[in-house]
């Protein structure tokens, strides 16, 4: 288990955390632990200290959790709903998707 996600869903998931289900394009995303994963995916990005995002993937439904690689990062200028739905982006584009990357 990698995160804090709770079994809230929905775009914004409470304060820092924003939750959404993506289907992975071609050649998914790259996960720290287990390497790249395909499919239907839950992705959070939520903050952390220091002004760092974390963001998480699982397969939708499923109860084990992975780090998107790259995973945690500075929040831009734009903060943490704009860099989220970037990801969400990034993952529906798939190529192994990863954050930074």
């Amino acid at each position: 288990m990698f995160g804090e996600h709770g079994g809230r869903s929905g775009r914004d998931a409470g304060a820092g955390r924003f939750e959404d289900q993506v289907r992975a394009g071609p050649g998914g995303v790259m996960t720290d632990e287990v390497g790249v994963i395909t499919g239907d995916l839950t992705l959070v990005t939520r903050s952390t200290a220091g002004g760092r995002a974390a963001v998480d993937v699982t397969y939708t439904g499923a109860e084990e959790w992975y780090t998107l690689t790259g995973s945690p990062a500075a929040v831009p200028p734009g903060g943490l709903k704009v860099l989220h739905e970037h990801l969400c982006a990034l993952v529906r584009h798939g190529g192994g998707a990863q954050l930074g990357g």
